[in-house]
């Protein structure tokens, strides 16, 4: 298994280096705004925040995002407010078209309402992992249009609320972003 891992990485810095001629928009900064859904939640709602994406070569870069989002479980029982701030790597197959992949820390305020109140809101911090694919759309010289798919897994326990143990908070979102050029 890990002899495929390393194939695999080794198969991708040498993609990297052959294609890392004059690197096309290397860093860039920008707003976020998207959709989610978790598997179980009550419904999807809108997320918002920022991105900045790192370049290393024309095949190859990261990015570092920090959102606001919110969902409900139990028809509004279970309310969670959530600051995601993820990593992902980027590997783009030609130079619009990217696949991912990275990490995720969750900060999450969990509130109880309805008839689960009597529970004290609480925070919590849980690591996650996505993948996805995505595609950039240039605007001008300097700008470009984002727009991306990612499923995260990640799994929140509410263990002090009976039943909750089958709560599935998986997600998939969708996003799009305005980068602008910044070197």
């Amino acid at each position: 298994m890990f002899k495929k891992s390393y194939l695999v990485v080794a198969f991708f810095i040498f993609a990297s280096v052959c294609y890392s001629q004059n690197i096309k928009n290397p860093v860039s900064i920008g707003p976020q705004v998207g959709w989610h859904k978790a598997a179980d939640a009550d419904d999807g709602k809108f997320l918002f925040g920022g991105a900045l994406r790192l370049k290393l070569t024309n095949a190859l870069g990261f990015e570092g995002s920090l959102n606001y989002r919110e969902e409900d479980y139990r028809n509004g029982a279970i309310a969670i407010s959530q600051w995601p701030v993820l990593l992902s790597g980027l590997f783009y197959i030609v130079p619009e078209i990217y696949g991912l992949a990275g990490v995720g820390w969750y900060n999450a305020e969990v509130d109880y309402e309805k008839d689960l109140d009597y529970l004290p809101t609480k925070s919590h911090q849980k690591f996650g992992w996505h993948f996805g694919a995505g595609v950039e759309i240039p605007m001008s010289e300097r700008i470009f249009l984002n727009g991306d798919f990612r499923y995260t897994f990640l799994n929140y326990n509410f263990e002090e609320v009976p039943g909750s143990d089958k709560i599935d908070s998986d997600m998939f979102a969708i996003t799009a972003g305005l980068m602008f050029i910044i070197n």
